[in-house]
Protein backbone atom coordinates (compact mmCIF):
# COMPACT_ATOMS: atom_id res chain seq x y z
CA UNK A 1 0.00 0.00 0.00
CA UNK A 2 1.11 3.35 -0.66
CA UNK A 3 1.91 6.21 1.80
CA UNK A 4 -0.40 8.66 1.40
CA UNK A 5 0.77 10.90 4.00
CA UNK A 6 3.65 12.21 1.38
CA UNK A 7 0.19 13.83 -1.18
CA UNK A 8 0.45 17.66 -1.07
CA UNK A 9 -1.28 20.35 -2.24
CA UNK A 10 -0.46 21.07 -5.92
CA UNK A 11 0.36 17.63 -6.56
CA UNK A 12 -0.42 16.07 -10.20
CA UNK A 13 -2.73 13.32 -10.19
CA UNK A 14 -2.42 11.15 -13.04
CA UNK A 15 -3.92 8.12 -14.52
CA UNK A 16 -2.47 4.58 -14.77
CA UNK A 17 -1.76 5.75 -18.50
CA UNK A 18 -0.11 9.24 -17.74
CA UNK A 19 -3.44 11.52 -18.37
CA UNK A 20 -4.03 14.38 -16.31
CA UNK A 21 -7.05 14.00 -14.04
CA UNK A 22 -6.43 16.94 -11.90
CA UNK A 23 -4.24 18.78 -9.06
CA UNK A 24 -4.44 17.46 -5.15
CA UNK A 25 -6.10 20.41 -2.78
CA UNK A 26 -5.71 18.36 0.12
CA UNK A 27 -6.26 15.21 1.71
CA UNK A 28 -9.63 14.64 3.39
CA UNK A 29 -9.87 11.60 5.64
CA UNK A 30 -9.67 8.37 3.01
CA UNK A 31 -10.33 10.88 0.13
CA UNK A 32 -7.72 13.46 -2.19
CA UNK A 33 -9.70 16.85 -2.76
CA UNK A 34 -9.05 18.06 -6.11
CA UNK A 35 -8.53 21.69 -6.32
CA UNK A 36 -11.90 23.64 -7.93
CA UNK A 37 -10.28 24.76 -11.22
CA UNK A 38 -8.58 21.25 -12.30
CA UNK A 39 -11.09 18.75 -11.42
CA UNK A 40 -10.98 16.54 -14.56
CA UNK A 41 -13.43 18.45 -16.48
CA UNK A 42 -11.07 17.95 -19.23
CA UNK A 43 -10.69 14.49 -19.70
CA UNK A 44 -12.15 12.63 -22.61
CA UNK A 45 -15.30 10.67 -21.83
CA UNK A 46 -16.04 12.56 -18.38
CA UNK A 47 -19.74 12.91 -18.10
CA UNK A 48 -21.67 14.92 -15.79
CA UNK A 49 -21.12 18.40 -14.34
CA UNK A 50 -17.39 18.65 -13.47
CA UNK A 51 -17.21 22.30 -13.32
CA UNK A 52 -17.13 24.88 -10.14
CA UNK A 53 -17.23 22.55 -7.55
CA UNK A 54 -14.46 19.95 -5.80
CA UNK A 55 -14.14 16.42 -6.49
CA UNK A 56 -12.89 13.48 -4.68
CA UNK A 57 -10.49 10.43 -5.54
CA UNK A 58 -10.31 7.71 -3.29
CA UNK A 59 -6.74 7.30 -1.66
CA UNK A 60 -7.77 3.52 -2.76
CA UNK A 61 -7.13 4.29 -6.06
CA UNK A 62 -3.75 5.25 -5.24
CA UNK A 63 -1.36 3.01 -7.12
CA UNK A 64 2.07 4.97 -6.34
CA UNK A 65 3.53 8.38 -5.61
CA UNK A 66 6.37 9.88 -8.06
CA UNK A 67 8.21 13.16 -7.35
CA UNK A 68 5.23 15.40 -7.61
CA UNK A 69 2.74 13.21 -9.34
CA UNK A 70 0.43 10.94 -7.56
CA UNK A 71 -0.07 8.14 -10.10
CA UNK A 72 -3.60 6.33 -10.06
CA UNK A 73 -4.27 2.07 -10.09
CA UNK A 74 -6.69 3.37 -12.97
CA UNK A 75 -7.21 5.29 -16.51
CA UNK A 76 -8.19 8.87 -16.19
CA UNK A 77 -11.29 7.59 -17.80
CA UNK A 78 -11.96 5.05 -15.49
CA UNK A 79 -11.13 7.26 -12.70
CA UNK A 80 -13.57 9.97 -13.13
CA UNK A 81 -16.34 7.49 -12.78
CA UNK A 82 -15.12 7.22 -9.09
CA UNK A 83 -15.07 10.76 -8.62
CA UNK A 84 -17.18 12.05 -5.71
CA UNK A 85 -18.42 15.73 -6.30
CA UNK A 86 -19.03 18.11 -3.81
CA UNK A 87 -20.83 21.81 -3.46
CA UNK A 88 -18.02 23.56 -1.36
Amino acid sequence: MTDTSQIREHMEVIGADGVHVGTVDRIEGDRIKLTKKDSGAQIEGATGAHENHHHFISTGLVAEIEGDKVRLSATAANAVTFEEEGDE
